[in-house]
Formats: structure tokens, sequence, C-alpha cells
């Protein structure tokens, strides 16, 4: 199975002819990570996670693709009718033909007076795809996208959450804000403090493609 990395938090997997994206945003490439998709995971309501309007013509153009989210994303996209399923955490179910388990149920915390919304995280053949949240999954995975920037979380929750997840490999998503002085800084940070307890940190640039 194949992975490619988008800008951001948008990432496909591809093996033979089945497709599936989790959180084409609006920071992403979201057409060309679309382009022939069986299906698409959102984690949660925020732009940088789900560009809407694109999600809706890839929908509108293609009455086979599914999308799974929380259920108010589900019910933003409700026009679609049968073709979004609301999904939470804890849920099991086939999306194009990928075994997909979920987990989390809530994103981190970004102000006290910054409601709360819903955050589902996808775990595809032990591949885990957090969205914005800092939750451990419950069962093995062997590949961490790791959110390494965001307006909810600090450098020690990075590091601390890739060595309580313990994947053997870990990959960048939630960057779409930093810059090569950010890279160089937390990058550094997590291949030496997390790397000390075992996960294998690689960089991905937006468009690379690598095996999982």
């Amino acid at each position: 199975m194949q992975l490619t990395k988008f800008t951001h938090s948008c990432v496909r997997f591809d093996d033979a002819d089945r497709s599936l994206v989790i959180d084409p945003g609006v920071f992403s490439e979201v057409d060309e990570a679309l382009d022939g998709a069986g299906a698409v995971l959102i984690t949660h309501e925020h732009a940088d996670h789900i560009d809407t309007e694109k999600v809706l013509a890839a929908a509108r153009k293609d009455p086979r693709l599914r999308i799974w989210a929380p259920a108010g994303v589900a019910a933003s996209l409700g026009e679609l009718g049968e073709q979004v399923v609301a999904v939470g955490a804890g849920e099991q179910f086939d999306a194009a033909g990928f075994d997909v388990r979920t987990f989390g149920g809530q994103h981190a915390v970004i102000h006290p007076s910054i409601p709360v919304v819903a955050n589902v995280g996808y775990l595809i053949a032990g591949v885990a795809h957090p969205g914005d949240s800092l939750i451990v999954p419950t069962e093995d995975v062997d590949v961490l996208l790791l959110p390494v920037n965001a307006p909810w979380s600090k450098l020690s929750e990075v590091i601390d959450y890739a060595i309580a997840v313990r994947a053997p490999r870990v990959h960048q998503i939630h960057d779409g804000l930093m810059n090569q002085f950010g890279y160089g800084i937390v990058e550094r940070q997590v291949t030496a403090l997390a790397g000390a307890y075992g996960p294998q940190y690689q960089h991905l640039d937006p468009r690379t493609t690598v095996s999982v």
C-alpha cells in the first residue's frame, strides 16, 4: 500500500485500484488528492481539514464517492444523502475496500474560551491519523502521522505523544504553518528525544509517496 502526503494534514492511500483520502483541507492540494478517490475520511470540521466546497464538488461529480465524518460535518454535507456517513470513536467499517478503525472523539483544547469540537482519528492498516488530537490509539500502530505544529499543542506534548504511541515509523502532518526554521527545531527534537524510545522519524515533503 502506498501513502502520499499532501500539504498540511491531507494524506492519500492507494492500493491497486483502491484509494482513500483523509482530511483534504484548504491548505492542501485537494483536487489532486481527491482525483479518482473512492472514499474520504474527515477528522473534524475545521477548514484546514475539509475544503467543503471541493469535497461537495467531488461527490457530485462521482456518485460512488463515500465520505465518513463526525456528525456535525456529515450534517453540513447533508445534500449528498447516502454518500455521507456519520462516524464516531470506537467504530470499525470498510471504506473503498480499506478496513478503518476509529479512535479519539474530541479535538484538543485550543483555549478554554473556544468550544471543543468532535474529532475522530483513523487507523488504516496500522497507519494512525489522529487529526487534531493527541489521544493514543488502543491498538498497535505501525506508522504514526504526527501533528507537529498547531495552535493547540506544544513541542513537549508532540514528543511525548510520539513516545506514547511507540510506532516504529513516524511522519509529520499538520505542518502547513511551518517554515524551514520551524522544521529544523521541531524535527531535530522529535528525532533526538522520541527516537531514543524507538520511533524513527522521517520528514515527507508534499506529494511524497512511501510504502506503508
